[in-house]
């Protein structure tokens, strides 16, 4: 049965809008058509800018209240409708039902913590008297509204990851506009109208969608939007600092995540939480699990146990609850994952498992004897492919895996507390995961990344942290 061709509108300052052309979502598993989207122009985009500008002036001192009432109706919202969300996150994107019904459930958290964060934007006194000659003065220092935020978001979370930006925006006060990914902007668009039905004011959110290279650059550098935050790659990410200008700017970027597994490690859960880590969404997955160095003692049997786990996991249909691994985002990424690996076996790599693609789909594929060099051990993978190498000590392992230039999340498997608190010391990474391996993350928790992994932290409290000012408040009395 063909499945019926949506029509879509964007969110333009408060009002549902068509463009004057649009743009085709497809099915990754099998290039069905399912939606027409607005394909914005520059014009759009300014359009929702100034709307987003005018807003913010006229609501500098929107209640904290209100803004938890209307993000506890968008929880509502998705409760009420979370099988409708899951739907559309399986249909545009990589992950399977099961996947997708655990990222709403994830999502609705994210706006549910954002407005419990709202109620705790606080600020603290000062003691102006430590400074001699300021005995007359008391004050204090509060937080406020950056003011209009521009974000720009990808799609391999296309609600969670929309929620993280729109959540904390809300929250302290913001306006907002948000470009989505163009290959998944349906979720984007259904948070919209949650936001929509849940009372927002209009105005202070907009969810553009179209080509980044004309609006999401008229969204960075307009002088209107205050803060960029994007969650992407670190090309991307390296652009948009470079034409931003004097804003500030949050950003989430790529990884290339290692586990460390060591000889005294839980075998069953270390190959468990590595193969879930490393397949999970086909390995689109910004904190998947892509090296992961075991101490030689135990290398092998490691090994044998990933290849035998990772050749049962059940690849196919994303809308079967079975399904255990769902295609890529579409057929030219598989294609470039596919390069990659032949690339690394032409220099040496071996294929314990895997290698093989059929249109958009990958096989969960475990490399060994990958060069340090090779493009698929020092650059980010995203997609269903993991490299296992043995190592003699701790020690390599540690200089093995921060020998890359990203640093956002690792894992370590081990049941010796000092050997947990020497990677905690020496891993330069932004979090590391102690007997999980690196695709774990709650969304209350800081999360962001060192060297090409990011600038700032996301997670919901901190996002609301970057974007808000602190404000000094100093009198002078007459005593």
């Amino acid at each position: 049965m063909q499945t019926k061709v949506k029509t879509m509108k964007m969110l333009l300052g408060g009002e549902w809008t068509d463009a004057q052309d649009t743009f085709e979502v497809r099915n990754p598993q099998n290039n069905e058509l399912i939606a027409l989207v607005p394909q914005a122009s520059k014009e759009d985009m300014l359009a929702a800018i100034e709307k987003a500008d005018q807003t913010y002036e006229k609501m500098k001192s929107w209640p904290t209240h209100e803004r938890i009432k209307v993000l506890n109706n968008v929880v509502d919202y998705m409760r009420q409708h979370k099988e409708e969300f899951a739907q559309i996150i399986a249909s545009e994107g990589s992950k399977t039902i099961t996947e997708a019904r655990g990222e709403v459930k994830r999502a609705t958290q994210t706006i549910q913590i954002s407005a419990e964060e709202a109620r705790r934007i606080n600020g603290e006194t000062i003691n102006f008297d430590q400074n001699e000659g300021s005995e007359d003065r008391v004050g204090y220092y509060y937080r406020f509204p950056v003011g209009v935020i521009g974000a720009i978001t990808p799609f391999n979370d296309p609600l969670n990851l929309v929620a993280h930006k729109i959540g904390p925006a809300i929250a302290s006060g913001n306006a907002i506009v948000l470009k989505p990914a163009s290959v998944t902007p349906l979720s984007a668009l259904k948070l919209a109208e949650a936001f929509v039905e849940a009372g927002l004011p209009e105005g202070l959110l907009s969810v553009i969608p179209g080509p980044g290279k004309e609006i999401g650059d008229t969204l960075v550098t307009h002088s209107a939007i205050q803060m960029v935050t994007f969650t992407g790659g670190s090309e991307a990410g390296e652009r948009i600092t470079q034409i931003a200008g004097a804003k500030k700017v949050s950003m989430e970027l790529g990884s290339n995540s290692p586990v460390i597994v060591l000889k005294d490690a839980d075998m069953d859960d270390a190959v468990s939480s590595c193969v879930s880590g490393s397949f999970s969404a086909a390995g689109q997955n910004c904190i998947g699990v892509q090296r992961i160095y075991v101490e030689k003692e135990i290398y092998s049997t490691f090994l044998d146990s990933v290849v035998d786990l990772s050749s049962q996991l059940n690849v196919g249909d994303k809308m079967d609850e079975s399904t255990d691994v769902g295609p890529m985002i579409n057929e030219r990424e598989a294609i470039r994952v596919e390069n990659w690996v032949e690339q690394a076996v032409e220099e040496g790599a071996v294929i314990a498992v895997g290698g093989k693609r059929d249109g958009a789909y990958y096989s969960p594929t475990v490399l060994t004897n990958v060069p340090s060099h090779a493009r698929i051990s020092q650059e980010e993978i995203f997609g269903p492919v993991v490299i296992i190498e043995s190592v003699d000590d701790l020690n390599e392992a540690v200089e093995k895996a921060n020998n890359v230039n990203y640093g956002l999340q690792a894992g370590v498997f081990t049941n010796n507390i000092q050997k947990a608190f020497h990677t905690i010391k020496h891993m330069n990474v932004g979090g590391i995961m102690i007997n999980d391996s690196s695709d774990y993350r709650i969304d209350e928790m800081p999360f962001g990344g060192t060297k090409n992994s990011g600038i700032g932290r996301e997670g919901v409290r901190y996002a609301i942290e970057s974007m808000t000012e602190q404000k000094v408040v100093c009198f002078k009395l007459k005593m």
